[in-house]
């Protein structure tokens, strides 16, 4: 065809472009901006999410904003709430019982953390080649971790008895004084604490014992070479390059050292006289919501702690991200 019959040719319908390139490209182009949730590659990955997203609205998103919702009315005896604005949380800053907790529950979380070298050594020692029967320590030490909490504290709390308990007879064999563990305030905290990280060390062993696994034999045979001891490998190359486990393991063990409660409400116990002053977050927020019957200011400790769960689980992210990636 000359130039002279393609200028002749009639446009396409619609004066849009012809079946060239550019034709199609803006074709294509309304067909993808067309597409969204109707275009089925768009749709697919919404409906595989989609009883994800329902299962967290009905049963996260929802409690919490109806939970923030009652902070701030009061319930009568036989339900019904009231509007009382601020009313519960300047009850909760008045009443002084909110600073106590707190600081039980950030003691209680900074002893798990503690934990977590206690975790890298024995993993460190698990991980050792030509050790036997690891497998079965591996089970001795996570059997605590899938024990039922109750069961536990009901253990913990026989071995901890002063009167009868196995730890102060033992101890008394050295000449250590009888020691109340459960009836003093700090006392009492520790061995919680104690319990606490006798309960996580399995969990923690798992993880690190994965991140052991992905660290090349080739580096620590190197530094031996080199004449690093066994001490100095776990400084330089170990910990540095276990850094996102451990990471991941600090920010757990901080949300669940501040949801503590099951050990304080078994160990300690309600007729115990220090159990005000050993009383976590969660234990305060039991007692004032389902023994005073004061839901209202029950829901706002519920919300105070789970901001300052939120507060804390930022502040790990944000100071830690750099020293994880680095790892």
């Amino acid at each position: 065809m000359t130039q002279a019959a393609a200028a002749r040719s009639p446009a396409p319908p619609g004066g849009g472009a012809g079946p060239g390139p550019a034709g199609r490209r803006r074709r294509n182009g309304r067909g993808r901006r067309r597409g969204g949730l109707a275009n089925p590659d768009g749709l697919w990955p919404w409906l595989f999410v989609l009883p994800t997203l329902l299962g967290l609205a009905v049963f996260y998103f929802w409690p919490v904003l109806q939970t923030a919702y009652y902070s701030f009315t009061r319930w009568g005896v036989f339900g019904g709430a009231e509007f009382v604005g601020l009313e519960n949380w300047a009850g909760l800053i008045a009443s002084g019982q909110v600073p106590r907790a707190l600081v039980n529950t950030l003691l209680y979380t900074a002893i798990l953390l503690v934990g977590i070298p206690i975790s890298i050594v024995i993993a460190n020692l698990l991980n050792r080649p030509g050790l036997r029967f690891v497998s079965f320590y591996r089970v001795l030490f996570f059997a605590p971790f899938v024990s039922m909490p109750a069961a536990i504290a009901l253990v913990w709390g026989m071995i901890f008895n002063s009167q009868y308990g196995i730890l102060n007879q033992f101890l008394g064999v050295f000449g250590v004084p009888r020691v109340h563990w459960t009836s003093t305030e700090w006392v009492a905290l520790l061995a919680i604490g104690i319990v606490g990280v006798w309960s996580s060390l399995g969990f923690n062993i798992i993880i690190l014992g994965a991140g052991l696994r992905g660290i090349p034999a080739e580096m620590h045979e190197a530094a031996w070479i080199d004449g690093a001891s066994s001490w100095r490998q776990l400084v330089s190359i170990t910990v540095p390059l276990l850094s996102p486990s451990i990471f991941f393991l600090s920010v757990l063990s901080v949300i669940h050292g501040m949801e503590l409660f099951d050990l304080i409400y078994i160990m300690i116990g309600e007729s115990n006289p220090i159990k005000g002053a050993t009383q976590s977050m969660v234990s305060l927020f039991y007692r004032e919501a389902f023994i005073s019957n004061d839901k209202g200011t029950g829901a706002a400790i519920a919300i105070l702690l789970m901001l300052i769960i939120g507060l804390l689980t930022a502040v790990q992210f944000r100071v830690q991200r750099r020293w994880a990636d680095d790892g």
